[in-house]
């Protein structure tokens, strides 16, 4: 698949920044190629109304988002509310159909690696059975290093293979700060897991230009694995 799955260490970790700021470079720079954004699964309001609202995306919304629920819970509890089952079935085939379409397809997770998706599996299970490639987002804060070691510990017993990992500023944050709460020397040491960039605060997550500026500043090479990075404009 010539896709990129996004996940976290946790709810908020920075998911959609992540997707929203390589949409945007995307949008910015590779206008004569296609992309496509998925939302694996969602429960309440959130994801995929900003994707809508920011991005001229040319897909239908339940490829957008092939299964939702209302209530914003575990999927197998927001599903039981709801007297529905969870058909991942309907997920694999509309991102099947995605990648088929498109250039390239940016795919975001829930929670973190180990949020379950139904009462069996979790993120991490569903990454390794698609054989995904993905990236984990971990917010910059006090404790950024245990919640990193723990969500790639899982992604190694799962056998889900990560590409690296991008640390996100939840909050504004000095240099000093960063260095303090999330050291890339220890996470690449602890992991043997390589740090491709840091998303800097924004105060304003739904400015275009800020988003693809903040893209611009990662190892897009290993996170675009595949794709022309020559700008078309």
């Amino acid at each position: 698949m010539n896709s990129l799955l996004i996940t976290g260490t946790d709810t908020d970790a920075g998911k959609t920044v992540l997707t929203s700021a390589l949409a945007a470079y995307w949008q910015m720079y590779f206008s004569d190629r296609t992309l496509g954004i998925m939302k694996l699964l969602q429960t309440g309001r959130g994801d995929r109304e900003l994707y809508t609202r920011l991005f001229a995306l040319d897909q239908s919304p339940e490829e957008l988002n092939p299964l939702h629920f209302n209530a914003p819970l575990a999927p197998p509890i927001a599903a039981e509310r709801e007297g529905r089952h969870i058909e991942l079935e309907k997920v694999w085939t509309t991102l099947q159909s995605l990648n088929e379409r498109k250039d390239f397809v940016l795919v975001e997770a829930l929670g973190g690696l180990g949020s379950p998706v139904t009462r069996e599996l979790t993120v991490a299970d569903i990454a390794r059975d698609w054989r995904m490639r993905g990236v984990l987002v971990a917010p910059v804060r006090l404790g950024a290093i245990g919640q990193i070691v723990a969500n790639v510990a899982l992604a190694r017993h799962s056998g889900f293979k990560l590409k690296g990992i991008i640390l996100n500023c939840v909050q504004a944050a000095s240099e000093q700060e960063i260095a303090d709460w999330a050291p890339i020397d220890l996470i690449e040491s602890l992991t043997q897991i390589r740090v491709l960039g840091i998303l800097p605060h924004l105060d304003a997550p739904n400015d275009l230009t800020k988003l693809a500026k903040a893209a611009s500043q990662l190892d897009l090479e290993r996170l675009l694995h595949g794709v022309n990075l020559i700008p078309t404009k």
